[in-house]
């Protein structure tokens, strides 16, 4: 298969929205950092909801970190991939280019393991109110026809 400069290049919006999209999931999580800061210096140390949430954010921070790190490797190997094809290394460039792919496809793989912890997250959130009830998809469609 013969790439040419276009075809590394195609990836430069889908990467940078992508880069967009870590950005703000970052910035949501500086400000629950803060939030959950004050939290902890109001109520001391023996939150049991506060400490699963810090243990949580902790972790997602690193999964965070590694998304960005991997979704700016895969937009400088693409750079690097248009330079190489530029200069007619085609073999180089068709390995840097399955780099690039490989480093944007962990990216997007660690971004989906993120958001599910997002989800657990906020599910330890909801789990010190009372009364409140997590119908499954099914329950809640059916209590909306009755």
């Amino acid at each position: 298969m013969d790439i040419s400069i276009n075809t590394p290049a195609l990836l430069f919006p889908a990467i940078s929205l992508v880069l967009l999209a870590y950005t703000n999931r970052y910035l949501a999580l500086a400000n629950r950092i803060r939030n959950l800061h004050d939290k902890y210096l109001e109520k001391g140390v023996n939150d049991l909801v506060l400490h699963g949430q810090i243990k949580s954010i902790r972790y997602r921070l690193k999964l965070i970190r590694n998304m960005q790190m991997l979704g700016m490797i895969s937009i400088i190997t693409c750079i690097f991939c248009i330079f190489l094809i530029y200069i007619e290394s085609t073999e180089i460039a068709h390995v840097l280019f399955a780099f690039g792919l490989l480093a944007f496809l962990v990216s997007l793989c660690i971004s989906l393991l993120e958001i599910s912890l997002s989800n657990r997250a906020l599910e330890l959130e909801l789990s010190d109110m009372e009364g409140l009830e997590d119908p499954t998809v099914l329950e809640y469609i059916k209590k909306k026809f009755e």
